[in-house]
């Protein structure tokens, strides 16, 4: 099994953690559980340096860390255009098969505008163009529209995006294998747009957090080789499941104004025709709201062998909820998240694997049931909207007090 996490940041992108680095990126994956990663902006200059300096590619298209963690070669574009009539921003992922289809990649991006500005660049040409220029250089590139419900930047995003795929990539579409889900969405909402595509899913990591890093990833069944991995994608053959944040958790799973702090469900908007009852402006239109738009199929409609997918929310953020404090790299959830990692190996295989009854002998039954919910999915999240990510509520009887933290051992 190969729990990957393709969709990685450097600290050359915009409003990402400038102190991540290719070492850190494999710390945190270890720790998190993940078995494989994106570079991450592999155009970017200096970025790009560091890749070449610091991993060592093999025959079978993977890099290769000094302590043997492997990477593929990934990074992500941002394209801005008009394209029938209305202005269009979508995020792109691009895999390559090797570092010289890299350097080609990198050659012709050069050619369309500047790769040292931001770790994730933007061009002025079109998804349907984007293909066409990518399998000039090798039919072994891969891209994947990223986030694909969210609002500003998504393939079917609300403000700027299209109604199908068709719609995008015109004849082109033929060759777009695979969507990425996105925090927002998950396989069963997409499903409901009967769009013949694969699901991946991937963080977007912006920094080398464990809470960030692997929140979202593709496990596939197949031994590894960019070969591999590319046909899981495409055929599905090797393909085993997503692990997907809870889609409330989102930021933008519901409508709302996050300055108003109006938050609503797809039903309360279309009440108000899309207005803010408080500032009187056009509301952010969420994932949840989209998906209503978009369906051809009702909830709860399920494909033929479908994609295998598990929900869950990171641990670092079950533990602030649990021990009730906002504040994730504290000494205390820091201590509490070592010692559950130190015991059973890797987040992942506490999120989905280890006993209850082995939990409660590290972590209070109050932290191991919520573990278990997770698992379980059975957690009440308060949904995300307008750029502000979701909450999980906790009655109070499963939250550690003051006076309970007193009595516990420390971590």
């Amino acid at each position: 099994m190969i729990i990957a996490d393709l969709q990685i940041h450097s600290r050359y992108a915009a409003a990402c953690s400038k102190n991540t680095t290719l070492d850190l990126l494999e710390k945190y994956a270890r720790i998190k559980g993940l078995d494989l990663l994106g570079t991450g902006d592999f155009q970017h200059p200096l970025w790009n340096k560091e890749i070449k300096e610091k991993l060592k590619e093999d025959e079978n298209g993977i890099l290769w860390s000094s302590t043997k963690f492997p990477f593929i070669w990934q990074t992500e574009i941002s394209l801005m255009y008009r394209q029938d009539g209305k202005g269009r921003r979508i995020h792109h992922l691009i895999f390559a098969p090797n570092g010289e289809v890299a350097d080609q990649i990198i050659a012709f991006l050069g050619s369309k505008g500047r790769l040292d500005y931001d770790g994730r660049p933007i061009f002025g040409f079109s998804s349907i163009e984007l293909v066409d220029f990518m399998r000039n250089i090798s039919n072994d590139i891969e891209i994947v529209p990223a986030h694909c419900m969210t609002p500003y930047f998504g393939l079917y995003g609300s403000k700027t995006g299209f109604d199908s795929l068709k719609d995008c990539f015109k004849d082109n579409t033929k060759h777009i294998h695979a969507i990425e889900s996105g925090m927002s969405a998950d396989p069963p909402m997409l499903w409901r747009l009967k769009e013949d595509v694969n699901i991946v899913s991937f963080s977007d990591a912006h920094s080398y957090w464990p809470w960030r890093l692997g929140r979202e990833a593709t496990a596939f069944d197949c031994d590894l080789s960019y070969k591999n991995i590319l046909e899981a994608i495409r055929t599905r053959k090797g393909f085993s499941f997503t692990i997907e944040t809870v889609p409330d958790y989102g930021r933008y799973h519901y409508d709302g104004h996050k300055g108003c702090n109006i938050r609503l469900n797809p039903e309360e908007t279309r009440k108000l025709k899309g207005i803010c009852p408080k500032c009187g402006q056009p509301l952010t239109i969420g994932v949840q709201y989209r998906i209503e738009e978009l369906a051809k199929e009702k909830e709860g409609y399920e494909p033929k062998n479908p994609i295998q997918y598990k929900r869950l929310i990171p641990l670092h953020e079950l533990i602030i909820k649990v021990y009730n404090t906002n504040q994730i790299t504290s000494k205390k959830v820091w201590g509490v998240y070592n010692t559950i990692i130190n015991k059973f190996g890797s987040e992942f295989n506490v999120l989905l694997n280890v006993d209850y009854n082995e939990l409660i002998k590290v972590v209070p039954e109050k932290m191991a049931k919520v573990i278990i919910l997770n698992r379980e999915d059975k957690l009440k999240i308060n949904p995300g909207y307008d750029g502000e990510y979701g909450e999980i509520v906790l009655e109070e009887s499963g939250i550690i007090n003051k006076k309970e933290q007193k009595t516990l051992r420390e971590f």
